[in-house]
């Protein structure tokens, strides 16, 4: 009888890929309840040069089945049609005034929409947010019954090929933080809190300097002790990110991984940093096989197959509960050079110290 000895790398591919399906199990979308009693809600709505994504929010705010005490678009300096359209379309508009130093566009935006507001209940919604019709009324629901901050991160609906190539950072930005009830992360683009709990934690005041807010409004109310939700918006809520093209999606990756890079939960993103590892040894190995390019391990073709087969096959049906991500997880070598081309310059954007966005520089620091 012949003992085999198993490959060391094979069993830690293996384990890198089985990892994946691991990280992604606890991604629950948002619970489809009831809310009860009559809530009043206040929707409030940052917009700069957002002509092209808010008539599309605002017909779906039309529509919803609980509908809110006020809606508030707060222009935040448009130089487009923005404040016009959200005239037209029945809804409060307040003009922001003047951004004052230290704080951030949309911190300011919203902080100034928090206080004109009456309702006891505060939606925060991106402009460019798609909501199903019972999409409201389930996440006042669900605010209901956790309490604290609830958001949603929104399904990522694509349209031209270049927006394919962002599915490495959806993925990844989901696979590295705890979703689910009291997960203890919020996504800025649907959020939902008290009035009272707001301004306890002391609101977007509390957090003005912060490109990406919503991490650190979550540490704000888990600091008060109060819950922070985060649930997927599969089937309720959808974005069309980018729209303005490939440069608008670098810049805008970019500005996130740049400002973000320090509130990573490093035990948490060990385990996404390993299975990437086995995705880009995926990506190399069957064009090195192919090409006879470098590599280490078998250089034979059948067994690179298999990988490369194996992580194409995680990527279609784990992707599909975050965006309409098909045929790029086909041939993903393309999408990780893409993300590894981003994250290079992210860490020079860390060094410079800034990086513009919508007209204006935002600290990396």
């Amino acid at each position: 009888m012949t003992l085999v000895i198993p490959d060391p790398l094979a069993i830690s591919l293996l384990v890198r890929w089985l990892l994946g399906w691991l990280l992604c199990q606890p991604m629950p979308a948002l619970p489809g309840l009831a809310p009860s009693g009559e809530p009043r809600v206040s929707v409030l709505i940052p917009a700069r040069n957002e002509a092209l994504t808010l008539p599309r929010l605002l017909q779906a705010l039309a529509l919803q089945s609980l509908q809110p005490l006020e809606v508030i678009v707060i222009d935040d300096h448009s130089s487009d049609a923005t404040a016009a359209l959200a005239a037209a379309a029945g809804v409060t508009v307040l003009a922001s005034e003047p951004l004052p130093a230290g704080w951030c566009g949309k911190t300011w935006a919203l902080h100034q929409g928090a206080a004109a507001s009456s309702g006891e209940l505060l939606v925060f919604l991106d402009a460019d947010t798609e909501p199903n019709p019972s999409f409201l009324a389930h996440l006042i629901a669900n605010q209901q019954r956790q309490g604290g901050l609830v958001s949603v991160q929104p399904f990522h609906r694509t349209e031209k090929p270049y927006e394919q190539l962002s599915v490495l950072f959806n993925l990844v930005g989901l696979m590295a933080v705890p979703l689910g009830a009291n997960g203890g992360v919020a996504f800025g683009p649907a959020m939902v809190t008290s009035r009272c709990d707001y301004y306890r934690i002391g609101g977007h005041a509390s957090v003005a300097d912060k490109v990406v807010e919503d991490w650190f409004l979550a540490h704000r109310y888990e600091a008060a002790g109060l819950p922070v939700s985060a649930f997927l918006g599969h089937g309720s809520l959808a974005y069309r990110m980018y729209p303005g093209g490939l440069g608008d999606m670098v810049i805008g990756f970019d500005k996130n991984f740049a400002t973000a890079a320090g509130e990573v939960h490093w035990p948490w993103m060990l385990a996404v940093l390993l299975w990437l590892s086995g995705l880009f040894w995926a990506a190399w190995c069957l064009p090195a096989a192919l090409l006879n390019w470098p590599m280490v391990g078998d250089h034979s073709l059948e067994p690179n197959l298999v990988l490369y087969g194996g992580y194409a096959l995680q990527l279609l049906l784990i992707t599909r509960r975050i965006g309409s991500f098909g045929w790029i997880n086909l041939v993903f070598p393309i999408p990780v050079l893409f993300f590894l081309g981003v994250f290079l310059l992210a860490i020079l954007n860390l060094e410079r110290g800034s990086i513009s966005w919508k007209g204006r520089q935002f600290p990396t620091r």
